[in-house]
């Protein structure tokens, strides 16, 4: 087998909106009852995908969930004293941050010699938590070959567990064995600390990790209380390199021991918080990055234009890559619709490492079927939904087709 990190995409979709359920998530609170814009949220995406296929050579993509979910409407037992969070919930678009669809574990790290992936179950919240079960169908398809996948059922509740956002991978090349990293959070908090260690340990078990390559950590409680609700707002790995805000990890050097340990290689680019303050890097996402290791062997930082606009922040970025370090180039993408409702480049993305030959090519990009989507969204996603449009018939039969639409032109008819 050849093995390859492949970026499956979400693709936003056509009921975004700004509702602000998220709670701990300080863009989307901050944003909540805006005016969301889905066409364009669904093209930026689509963007990003386009840069990163060009810069990588293959790239991936997973669709929209179906919304409104009508079982869950009806579950809700809605009425006119319902508050409006609660049909919200039903609406939500947030399945199109893919860094929470599930935890991977690739094939030299476990027991079978198969690549894993368990859907996450999103429990905290109630319009995530809906999600796994119609991710888990779209995972069995896009990985249906099981002498080379095996997708599991989410961890059961109470255990909450919040897919890859937590989970991290170093290794020195793909092919080899690596070492996985999981960092949960310490109930009690300002905020929920929504990966539980149990969950972590769990999908470590299940998965067959090796344990003596397998880490545990602590995520900082004041970076969770500042709106870093998941791991991958402060911290983010690549190969040998984990780059990360010095207030990440509850014990910020027993983490890099710890990791150490078991992954003598590593490399550590730590931004410290005199340079970046924790509330200016949660700002900008500068850590939900995507650190690619391209063609040439040289890391990208993929960065939201947010980073660009802080002094602080782009300030700190060209001193790195003026120091000679392992990441040789920043480059902005504009995601800031999925940013106004608190996700950024990273969270728009689930890295797989495996043989692309392996995967069903309906979910694999390219340019004829990037300029497919393209059609279909402009065609077909609403230009802008207002919170009063939420609950509305003609916004859902809008929603529907559109996705239909979508399903239609990429042949997978089957998840509608």
């Amino acid at each position: 087998m050849s093995l390859t990190e492949i970026n499956f995409d979400g693709i936003v979709g056509p009921s975004h909106n700004y509702a602000g359920l998220s709670l701990g998530n300080i863009a989307s609170a901050s944003h909540g009852g805006d005016p969301s814009y889905p066409r364009a949220a669904a093209l930026q995406g689509v963007a990003k995908m386009r840069g990163n296929l060009a810069r990588l050579g293959v790239q991936g993509f997973l669709l929209p969930l179906p919304r409104p979910n009508h079982a869950l409407l009806d579950a809700l037992a809605l009425d006119e004293t319902t508050p409006p969070q609660l049909r919200a919930a039903a609406w939500s678009a947030s399945s199109m941050w893919t860094a929470n669809a599930a935890t991977v574990s690739p094939a030299p790290d476990t027991v079978d010699g198969r690549c894993h992936l368990t859907p996450a179950n999103l429990v905290t919240m109630l319009h995530r938590a809906q999600e796994w079960p119609d991710t888990k169908r779209q995972l069995a398809i896009a990985f249906g070959d099981i002498a080379h996948f095996a997708i599991h059922d989410a961890v059961p509740p109470s255990f909450g567990d919040e897919g890859a956002a937590n989970h991290m991978r170093l290794c020195e090349s793909h092919d080899a064995p690596g070492v996985e990293v999981f960092v949960y959070g310490r109930p009690g908090g300002r905020f929920p600390a929504r990966q539980h260690e149990q969950a972590s340990r769990i999908v470590a078990r299940r998965h067959g990790l090796d344990p003596a390559r397998t880490v545990f950590i602590e995520q900082n409680p004041e970076a969770i209380a500042a709106g870093a609700f998941h791991n991958d707002v402060v911290a983010v790995a690549n190969g040998r390199v984990l780059f990360t805000h010095a207030e990440a990890f509850a014990d910020q050097q027993n983490a890099y021991d710890a990791i150490r340990a078991a992954f003598p290689a590593l490399e550590v680019v730590e931004v410290p918080s005199c340079a970046v303050t924790l509330q200016e890097a949660i700002r900008t996402y500068l850590f939900n990055a995507q650190l690619l290791t391209l063609p040439s062997g040289e890391m990208a930082l993929i960065v939201p234009e947010e980073c660009r606009e802080s002094a602080s922040v782009w300030g700190w970025a060209e001193g790195m890559l003026a120091s000679n370090g392992p990441i040789r180039q920043v480059i902005p993408v504009d995601v800031r619709q999925s940013m106004a409702n608190g996700g950024g480049p990273a969270c728009l993305r689930l890295r797989v490492v495996c043989d692309p030959a392996r995967v069903d090519p309906r979910f694999l990009l390219d340019e004829a079927k990037a300029n497919r989507i393209e059609r279909v969204i402009a065609q077909t996603w609403p230009e802008q939904i207002d919170p009063a449009d939420i609950g509305s018939d003609a916004l859902a039969a809008s929603v529907i087709a559109a996705r239909l639409a979508l399903l239609d032109a990429l042949d997978l008819a089957q998840l509608g």
